[in-house]
């Protein structure tokens, strides 16, 4: 059984992997080969989706624990050998990590699942706050004998991994009430600060400024990190007195947390 190993291909690569077989186009010119292989690569790049599906959306592993699981599926009809690893934010393949995933590497049939276990090995991770990992699932489809002209796809799914020692106090959704907000003006622009004091990570699901009965949506995309403050860009410098901050987060399973109201400074 022959699966497809494209050009270069090393862990921790990047997210899409794309290899040519012998492809040939007689009769036309080297400048409309080009032309045609990156429209064909652009359609199919952009309509791509993994086939293959894991159990939650993020990990949380205790430091009490020796391992924790999670479950790869394969719903399609087809059959793929499948990587699994865990790697640093960097996601440059060579940084040491102290979690190990296993099976490394297996075939997973069409209607079949398998459990990844992710083992901890010993370790000075710091025991005051959460450290980042993510977890990384590669699909590397089967090769098909009687096709030539193809373009074949590898798709990797990334999530992340928290590694939470045990002696933390409280829970994240109870931290959430340190988090602390206020508004800078610099350079003519407005950005709203969110200093967060405790050990946890928070992802928000929905940040809005503004009272009770009238808010205003905040892009808050970036994840703000234990003992860090973040910015985002605030539409408008014009904030009346009273404005108070409206959010919500992503939980440890994937959920949405309680909404939250919390007062701003420096309007």
């Amino acid at each position: 059984m022959r699966f497809h190993k494209p050009k270069n291909y090393k862990r921790g690569s990047p997210r899409l992997f794309h290899a040519f077989h012998r492809t040939s186009f007689m009769h036309t010119s080297l400048l409309r080969q080009l032309l045609l292989i990156t429209a064909v690569t652009s359609c199919i790049m952009s309509s791509a989706h993994a086939a293959l599906t894991i159990s939650a959306t993020r990990i949380v592993h205790g430091s009490d624990k020796q391992s924790s699981s999670i479950i790869v599926a394969n719903p399609s009809t087809q059959l793929f050998a499948v990587q699994s690893w865990v790697d640093t934010q960097t996601d440059d393949g060579t940084t040491a990590v102290p979690l190990i995933a296993a099976p490394a590497l297996f075939r997973l049939d069409p209607g079949k699942q398998q459990t990844v276990q992710i083992n901890r090995i010993p370790n000075d991770l710091p025991e005051d706050r959460e450290s980042l990992f993510y977890f990384n699932v590669q699909e590397i489809p089967q090769a098909q004998e009687e096709q030539t002209n193809t373009l074949t796809i590898a798709l990797r799914t990334r999530i992340k991994l928290f590694y939470r020692p045990a002696t933390l106090q409280g829970s994240p959704e109870e931290s959430l009430k340190t988090l602390q907000w206020s508004v800078q003006h610099a350079n003519g622009k407005a950005q709203l600060l969110v200093h967060n004091p405790s050990p946890y990570h928070y992802t928000f699901r929905r940040v809005q400024l503004g009272s009770p009965t009238e808010r205003k949506n905040i892009e808050a995309q970036e994840m703000v990190t234990p003992k860090s403050t973040v910015a985002y860009d605030l539409p408008t410098q014009a904030l009346s007195p009273g404005t108070q901050v409206f959010f919500t987060t992503i939980s440890d399973y994937g959920g949405t947390t309680s909404e939250m109201a919390a007062p701003v400074t420096g309007l």
